[in-house]
């Protein structure tokens, strides 16, 4: 059985991370994604924040495996009428370029629903293609202070705090990827051309619900309350000094409160009405962190969550970025792999966070700039290599 996007061709405009989280996503799920980059120059996280001048930065690596490069130079005429060719025999077209640059290139939605008619147009914007910061350029930290984030994250009292997740950029990128697979159907099913328009803007609101209900209901904004979530004791509690950063998270709601007691082996609270219920503990915050960090101080995280999942109550040990490579069930799930890579080695990557039963996904190694340049346009322009020669020669390719 195929995979689910087999037969869908997708030219891939987009760099660093909102588009290309988009394109890998589809890629993934076996889509036939052709990165377009300019010849010599390639995605910019290629060389951003590199470890080595002789391979390219885990910054591109992370966002572009399975996927297939063509350089092409979109500044020159050649190469935009190749372009052009390209995108009739494609299904997608996705860009994440500043406001207006594809219209200046003369690639916009227009021109490509031109040269083909059941084209979905695809395009990432800090603010949209129409509103009235439109025109705006915008990044991860831009996205997140003007759709809310920062100002919802941090500890009471202190300064708004950039969020760690790329809810600005990978997060518009699942909102395009779900975009994109709306219009393909749409496409297939009325045959008319389809404009995708993903705003990072409206991607972290989207995000934002859950926080916005409290102004939904009083008018106010959200007060920032570090690991206080509606009031009452904190989510997080330190554990057994393991080092400077080990620490476990809990929920307490429900009848979690009394199983927790039982396990840290003060069933004689259980039913003490200081504490008995949710209200009673939201009132008594730092009684009940108090009561807590004793136990948890004198064990280690994991052993905290063995403990508690046990007996069913809902936890999770904080887990940093190398402690979540080597989570072995991260491994056995294959959201964690071992990739090797002939051109740069073996490293670990991190897979496809979605499994779909009919399709088990192989990550293969991001492309090199322009590795299937004569590959692609053979196949589908029918270059021969007289033309891709004389192409190379003049710089279009």
């Amino acid at each position: 059985m195929g995979s689910p996007l087999e037969g869908v061709r997708i030219l891939d405009l987009t760099q660093v991370q909102a588009g290309p989280s988009c394109t890998q996503l589809l890629a993934w799920l076996g889509a036939d994604v052709i990165k377009v980059e300019e010849p010599g120059v390639g995605d910019r996280t290629r060389v951003e924040r590199a470890t080595s001048p002789d391979a390219d930065s885990f910054y591109f690596l992370v966002f572009n495996a399975n996927k297939r490069s063509v350089s092409l130079n979109l500044k020159s005429e050649e190469g935009r009428g190749i372009f052009t060719r390209l995108a009739a025999v494609s299904d997608v077209v996705v860009e994440n370029y500043g406001p207006g640059r594809m219209e200046q290139f003369g690639l916009g939605y227009d021109e490509l629903k031109r040269a083909n008619p059941r084209v979905v147009y695809a395009t990432i914007k800090g603010f949209g293609t129409y509103g009235s910061y439109a025109h705006i350029k915008s990044f991860e930290h831009i996205a997140q202070a003007m759709g809310g984030a920062m100002s919802a994250n941090g500890e009471a009292g202190g300064a708004p705090l950039f969020v760690a997740p790329g809810v600005g950029d990978s997060g518009t990128g699942l909102h395009c990827a779900i975009g994109i697979l709306a219009a393909l159907r749409q496409r297939d099913r009325t045959g008319e051309s389809q404009l995708v328009d993903v705003s990072m803007q409206d991607g972290v609101v989207n995000l934002m619900r859950i926080r916005m209900i409290d102004t939904l209901s009083t008018g106010k904004p959200v007060k920032r309350s570090g690991n206080v979530l509606w009031g009452g004791p904190p989510m997080i509690y330190p554990c057994h000094p393991g080092g400077d950063d080990d620490y476990v998270a809990l929920v307490l709601a429900g009848d979690s409160w009394d199983t927790l007691l039982a396990v840290m082996g003060r069933a004689e609270l259980i039913g003490d009405e200081r504490y008995a219920t949710e209200d009673a503990r939201q009132q008594r915050p730092e009684e009940v962190s108090d009561i807590i960090c004793r136990w948890t101080a004198t064990k280690g995280k994991h052993d905290i969550m063995r403990l508690l999942a046990e007996a069913g109550v809902p936890c999770g040990a904080v887990q940093d970025t190398c402690e979540i490579l080597d989570d072995p069930h991260l491994r056995e799930r294959e959201m964690v792999v071992d990739l090797d890579d002939p051109m740069r080695g073996e490293y670990p990557v991190l897979g496809c966070p979605i499994k779909i039963s009919s399709n088990t996904v192989k990550i293969k190694p991001p492309p090199l700039l322009g590795q299937h340049s004569d590959e692609v346009l053979t196949e589908l322009l029918g270059f021969d290599g007289e033309k891709l020669g004389a192409l190379r020669h003049s710089g279009v390719i």
